[in-house]
């Protein structure tokens, strides 16, 4: 937890925070996306997190990668801006977070996916059909259906 978050924790307690966030969706040459276990409900998701004060987005979708996966990635676009009742995440701590996520495409420049051990368990690629089984985010279906809508 950033310094910024665990002083406003301290404040507000596990009470509902509206935060900004970014996500990294990265594809393989087949087509596939890199998603990562988390440990936060042992559930799927795509790399990403809360972007910092004055952070620049992209740079944050940047730096989550690759804490979260060892990857350095080349953003190549913009994929959309989402939020809602979906993007809602109770942490195992008690703590609950609405997000605005902001999503971007990007190529894995250097380095083979592997999680950090402390906030993924696992990295993997998997196609469009092999996510809808998964067990994962809430928000992940919204965003991956819409992702892959665009690309078909």
């Amino acid at each position: 937890m950033s310094p910024y978050l665990k002083n406003l924790r301290n404040k507000v307690g596990p009470d509902l925070l509206l935060l900004p966030s970014v996500t990294i969706l990265a594809f393989d040459a087949d087509g596939k996306v890199l998603l990562v276990r988390h440990a936060n409900h042992n559930v799927w998701v795509a790399p990403g997190g809360m972007v910092e004060v004055d952070e620049d987005p992209k740079q944050a979708a940047i730096r989550e990668m690759e804490e979260e996966t060892g990857c350095q990635v080349e953003v190549d676009e913009l994929l959309g801006v989402y939020g809602g009742p979906n993007f809602r995440v109770n942490y195992q701590n008690g703590d609950e977070v609405a997000y605005v996520m902001t999503v971007y495409a990007a190529r894995i420049v250097a380095g083979t996916p592997r999680p950090d051990g402390e906030e993924t368990f696992e990295a993997r690629f998997f196609t469009y059909a092999d996510t809808l089984s998964l067990a994962t985010g809430e928000w992940l279906p919204e965003v991956l259906k819409d992702v892959f809508g665009r690309r078909a």
